[in-house]
């Protein structure tokens, strides 16, 4: 799928500088946090004290979405059933985690992300996959920029609002990708970070994209599932292609 939007002197050059310098700054001032938070979870929760999953990203300039690995630290369990499946993800979810999550400390080993050029500071939050097979190319527009560690859509609800509103929210951010807009959303998310934190509503583990639409009846059984397959392919193709690279 191939997508195309104008992107100003600011993305293009200066959002990356400001990414860089700003990324090597917390990993150097805040490197006892991460090394603090990497042994609690190592003693809470066990092996891997992080984990990476495969996330859809910036297009580069052919054209293509860009797939790439994202770091969070741990926040759950690997809890299985009797016939040895992974439980739902909110039964998974630890009280240790929670606390990560509640504070976003989780999600501090995607600064290296950032370092690494998959991400930026601010930009639409990168979904799964399994999620953008669903999307319109409306809302896939998404992805003609860098996914971000916090956004728009993040400061206007994140979980507690619908996912029509969230992806109507990054819709909107690409529109203007200015220094002033971005300024505001770090204002805005630090605000809801140290101030009174997050509701149990933004937090709340929500419905796949595709679960979402199934369950309210926009898409039938049948598209569900091709979706679905079409989702695991692009994973497959993508390790698949990075097996390749290593060896």
């Amino acid at each position: 799928m191939k997508f195309r939007r104008k992107r100003g002197f600011y993305e293009k050059y200066i959002k990356r500088m400001l990414d860089i310098v700003c990324s090597v700054l917390v990993i150097v001032l805040f490197s006892w946090l991460y090394v603090g938070i990497a042994l609690a979870v190592r003693v809470k929760m066990g092996k891997p004290v992080v984990f990476s999953q495969l996330r859809p990203g910036m297009i580069g300039n052919n054209g293509q979405e860009h797939i790439f690995k994202m770091y969070k630290f741990r926040t759950m369990t690997d809890e299985r059933d009797e016939n040895g499946s992974l439980l739902p993800d909110y039964m998974r979810l630890s009280k240790f985690g929670y606390g990560l999550r509640i504070t976003s400390l989780d999600e501090l080993p995607e600064v290296f992300n950032i370092l690494c050029g998959d991400m930026s500071f601010i930009g639409p939050r990168p979904q799964l996959v399994r999620d953008m097979v669903f999307m319109s190319d409306r809302q896939r527009m998404r992805h003609t920029a860098k996914p971000g560690l916090s956004g728009l859509a993040q400061i206007m609800g994140r979980n507690a609002i619908t996912w029509e509103e969230k992806l109507d929210w990054d819709l909107k951010y690409i529109e203007n990708i200015c220094f002033i807009n971005d300024l505001r959303i770090v204002l805005l998310t630090v605000k809801k970070v140290f101030g009174k934190g997050e509701s149990s509503d933004e937090l709340n583990i929500t419905d796949d994209y595709g679960d979402y639409l199934l369950k309210n009846g926009k898409i039938t059984f049948k598209e569900y599932n091709a979706l679905q397959i079409k989702a695991q392919k692009i994973l497959e193709r993508k390790l698949m292609n990075d097996s390749k690279r290593a060896n």
